[in-house]
């Protein structure tokens, strides 16, 4: 397979079993929006029937067998929708803001590796950035453009309830970017990387004690709650808290622009989940199948469904939490960020800082974070004591004045 250079030289795009990177990129891009756009489909599809089942009711059944074409039957529904644009609205920034948020999370996805991947060029990399040395570096700054879609959004629909919505998405993401960001500075600290691929490899090498979750358990808690809370899900779903802010910041929205930003939502959930699944349980590695050596026939197709494996399982927790806590109200959204996850984060980190810096065995990291978790837990247990206590006085002291 060839084309044409610039020159007019033709270039060859498959030498023997090399592939250009330029088609390889193309490629990856294809596999990713569409594997990504599908399971976003079903994934919807799945959290009905998951809620259902929770709730004891029947959930989507009636397009296709146990409602499997529901997916195809809204996407239809969204695209013939009337597609409604109120006239006191900020047009071009109206129309923008849905292709930001969506924009910016799919192009997260492009350092993420769907599957084992090495410095030689000549072989098939399942990402599409390969060997990104700042890969880390580069998800922080996607991540933290996808605040824009939403604030643009709220300010762009010239509406009370939209711009209050928006607001409080953004005071809520750019607090909890703070922990998110402090809980992954151990996990480079002990990989020595900020590539995604490196910080996999580094597991692989230890086998299933390597896995970080074993070094950084608190690290990796205050990533996944801060991650939820950057998603916009329950507990954490401020943003569009429909009982206090009619629909929060997409109150003016409607059709596939409606549609845009939940898709974004959602295909957030997903990089979530390969995140923690890459960052904290060792990517694609499993014990006796999944290994570095592996080299049986079909060693690397199991090694992409060990991965998305993991992923499925962490979608489907995220699933059950929607239906498990209650929403926070936004001061205690507020107050857990700034008066529990950065103090811990910045602690987990001063612990990695002195075992690196001590050349201490990295088995201390695990008794160091559960210590740290039990005195904060002992620590909020007596700050909320005293507050019930205080309540439990102001009756007494009100009818004592009276």
């Amino acid at each position: 397979m060839s084309g044409s250079g610039r020159d007019g030289v033709p270039t060859t795009w498959v030498e023997g079993d090399v592939m250009h990177p330029l088609l390889h990129a193309v490629l990856a891009i294809g596999v990713v929006l569409g594997a990504t756009l599908t399971a976003c489909a079903y994934l919807i599809w799945l959290e009905r029937r998951l809620a259902a089942w929770l709730q004891d009711r029947m959930g989507p059944n009636r397009v296709g067998k146990f409602g499997l074409l529901q997916p195809m039957a809204d996407g239809l529904k969204l695209f013939l929708k009337e597609d409604v644009v109120p006239a006191h609205v900020d047009k071009a920034l109206y129309f923008l803001a849905p292709s930001i948020s969506l924009f910016t999370t799919f192009l997260a996805f492009s350092i993420v590796p769907f599957g084992p991947s090495s410095g030689n060029s000549d072989e098939f990399q399942f990402v599409i950035a390969p060997r990104l040395d700042i890969g880390i570096l580069f998800l922080f700054a996607a991540g933290s453009l996808a605040v824009y879609g939403v604030i643009l959004g709220g300010w762009a629909s010239n509406n009370k309830y939209s711009m209050l919505g928006a607001l409080r998405s953004s005071a809520q993401v750019i607090s909890y970017e703070i922990p998110l960001g402090l809980s992954l500075m151990g996990v480079i600290l002990l990989t020595g990387s900020l590539n995604l691929e490196q910080v996999i490899n580094h597991q692989t090498a230890s086998g299933l004690l390597g896995w970080h979750v074993w070094y950084q358990p608190l690290a990796c808690l205050i990533f996944f709650v801060s991650a939820l809370a950057e998603s916009n899900r329950l507990p954490f779903d401020l943003p569009e808290c429909e009982q206090e802010l009619v629909g929060g910041y997409h109150t003016e929205y409607s059709a596939m622009k409606f549609a845009m930003f939940f898709l974004a939502e959602y295909t957030h959930v997903v990089l979530v989940s390969f995140l923690v699944a890459i960052l904290f349980f060792g990517g694609w590695h499993f014990p006796w199948i999944a290994q570095a050596d592996s080299v049986y026939a079909g060693a690397t197709i199991v090694k992409v469904l060990v991965l998305l494996a993991k992923v499925f399982l962490m979608i489907v927790f995220i699933m059950l939490i929607r239906w498990t806590i209650p929403r926070y109200r936004y001061d205690q959204l507020m107050s857990l960020v700034w008066q529990g996850l950065i103090p811990l984060a910045a602690l987990n980190l001063l612990c990695v800082v002195v075992v690196k810096q001590f050349a201490l065995s990295e088995a201390w990291l695990l008794p160091a974070s559960l210590a740290m978790f039990v005195g904060a837990a002992i620590v909020s247990a007596q700050a909320a004591k005293r507050r019930v206590s205080r309540l439990l006085r102001r009756p007494a002291a009100a009818q004592a004045g009276g």
